[in-house]
């Protein structure tokens, strides 16, 4: 019986994996996120600002629909901090959209280096193609 020499792999493709695409939107995430962070500061800063003084009216109207004696809330106004605490923060995006870049960065990684080791070993197929 003569032996075929073995088929040569296809070259690894990273636009093939979808660890690629993974990791390209997951970069897109980091970037936007980054692109709106003022805009979002700003706007956030106004909406939690507008939150706060509802609620201290809310709490006003409570005391006086118990018939507690009102407080002037011009006078209980407090100084906006100098760095607000935010409710709703971008951070936690960023920090899915990172482990969503690493994670598919080191999996592409992996797949490249199982594909190139294939290749070498003259493997006719991908590593990744099996079951």
């Amino acid at each position: 019986m003569v032996e075929s020499p073995p088929v040569a792999s296809p070259p690894f493709r990273p636009t093939d994996s979808p660890w690629f695409w993974g990791l390209a939107f997951s970069a897109m995430a980091l970037a936007g996120l980054a692109a709106i962070a003022p805009k979002f500061a700003t706007r956030q800063t106004r909406l939690e600002a507008r939150f706060a003084g509802r609620e201290e009216a809310a709490g006003e109207r409570a005391r006086r629909a118990a018939g507690l004696e009102p407080l002037d809330l011009a006078e209980a106004a407090r100084e906006p901090e100098a760095e607000p605490r935010r409710v709703v923060a971008l951070w936690p995006l960023a920090l899915v959209a990172a482990a969503a870049a690493a994670g598919s960065a080191l999996m592409l990684a992996r797949e490249a280096r199982r594909c190139a080791a294939a290749s070498r070993l003259g493997h006719a197929t991908r590593p990744s193609a099996r079951s």
